[in-house]
C-alpha cells in the first residue's frame, strides 16, 4: 500500500507571499516522492485556526479540517521557520491544538488517532535556534502519540542576524541539510511501512487500570 506524507507549513506568511519554509518542504517532498510516497503540503496561515486545546473550537474553526488530514496520513511532518530562537507561533499553535486528541474518542485499543503514524520536522531560518525548535516539537509529537524514527529532522540555518534565508542562500544545495533530508526520509518511510504491517498492540485502557493497581 502506498504511503502518504502530510507537510504542515508553519510559516508566518500568508499566501501567495513567498515562503522559504515552503521551498524547504518542496525539496523534502521531492525526496519522499522518489521513495514512492504521495505528498501534500498545507500552509496553516491559509486557514482560520482558533487558539485552544481541543480538536474543535466551534464555528469558523478550520482545525477539524486540518486534523482530519493528519488522521488520514501515514507520515506527518511539521515545518517551521526560526523566530526569536525557537519555532514559530504558528507551530506552537498546532502543538496546542493537537492536545485535543487526548480527550477525543479512541479506537478499540483506546489508542490515539496518531498511533502508528510517523512524525518528523523541518526547520529553516537565518539565525540560531534550530535545535531548540527541533527538541520542542519532537517532544510534543512523541507525547501526542506519533512515532519517531532515527534522525527524523533536517534543518537549514544561515548566518546569524539579517541576511539571506533558504531560497536566496541556495539552501537546497547545502550538503549537510540534504544529507539529513535523505536520512530523515528513508528512516521515516521504513518505519511507516513497518507500522503499516505491525501496528502497536497496546491497550491504553488496560494499561491505565494496571497503573492504578500497582500504585495502591
Amino acid at each position: 500500500m502506498k504511503l502518504k506524507a502530510l507537510f504542515l507549513n508553519c510559516t508566518l506568511k500568508y499566501s501567495p507571499e513567498t515562503s522559504n519554509t515552503r521551498a524547504f518542504i518542496e525539496k523534502s517532498a521531492a525526496i519522499f516522492k522518489d521513495l514512492n510516497v504521495a505528498t501534500e503540503i498545507v500552509r496553516i496561515t491559509d486557514y482560520h485556526i482558533k487558539f485552544g486545546t481541543s480538536s474543535d473550537e466551534g464555528p469558523e474553526d478550520d482545525w477539524p479540517f486540518i486534523f482530519n488530514k493528519i488522521k488520514e496520513t501515514d507520515i506527518f511532518i511539521m515545518a517551521t521557520p526560526v523566530w526569536r530562537g525557537d519555532r514559530s507561533s504558528v507551530a506552537k499553535l498546532v502543538s496546542e491544538r493537537l492536545d485535543g486528541l487526548f480527550e477525543d474518542k479512541k479506537d478499540k485499543n483506546e489508542q490515539y488517532p496518531t498511533y502508528n503514524k510517523v512524525a518528523g520536522m523541518l526547520v529553516d531560518g537565518n539565525e540560531d535556534g534550530a535545535k531548540k525548535a527541533i527538541s520542542s516539537i519532537l517532544f510534543d509529537l512523541a507525547e501526542h502519540g506519533f512515532t519517531l524514527a532515527v534522525n527524523p529532522f533536517s534543518y537549514y540555518v544561515g548566518k546569524a542576524g539579517p541576511g539571506p534565508s533558504y531560497i536566496e542562500a541556495k539552501g537546497d544545495k547545502h550538503e549537510f541539510t540534504n544529507n539529513m533530508l535523505l536520512i530523515m526520509a528513508q528512516n521515516m518511510v521504513h518505519l511507516a511501512s513497518v507500522l503499516k504491517e505491525n501496528p502497536y498492540r497496546i491497550n491504553l485502557s488496560s494499561v491505565k487500570k494496571k497503573a492504578a493497581e500497582i500504585s495502591n
